[in-house]
């Protein structure tokens, strides 16, 4: 896919590919945290928020898990609850010119912090 904007970053294929993987981890987080939920809809929520992440350019992949232990303890008299960032495991990865970033954004215990990362960068 030729890019559009290319001549507005002053960067290297790598460093784009991770910072529209930041961008893209940052719109899920906030899009979605807050997002109602119960132990039945749980894999359609999922596979929501990966649709809509790879309805963004240059994602190669997505994976979205929510864990569910966390989904029942979670939920009120009226047996949802609400999508927190603790719960989301997200793998994503996203292929710019000839490199590409693995991102994770996941639940850190040490750092009691729901941590965007990079995972690894690579040339394909």
């Amino acid at each position: 896919m030729k890019d559009p904007a290319a001549g507005y970053f002053n960067c290297s294929d790598s460093e784009r590919a991770a910072f529209e993987a930041g961008i893209k981890l940052g719109a899920l987080y906030h899009q979605f945290v807050g997002m109602p939920m119960d132990p039945e809809n749980v894999e359609d929520v999922e596979r929501a928020i990966e649709d809509s992440i790879k309805a963004q350019p240059f994602v190669a992949d997505v994976k979205v898990h929510i864990r569910r232990d966390m989904i029942k303890r979670g939920r009120n008299i009226y047996k949802y609850c609400t999508l927190h960032g603790e719960m989301l495991d997200v793998r994503l990865v996203v292929r710019y010119g000839k490199s590409e970033a693995v991102c994770r954004l996941r639940y850190v215990e040490d750092l009691k912090y729901p941590l965007m990362y990079v995972e690894a960068i690579r040339e394909v």
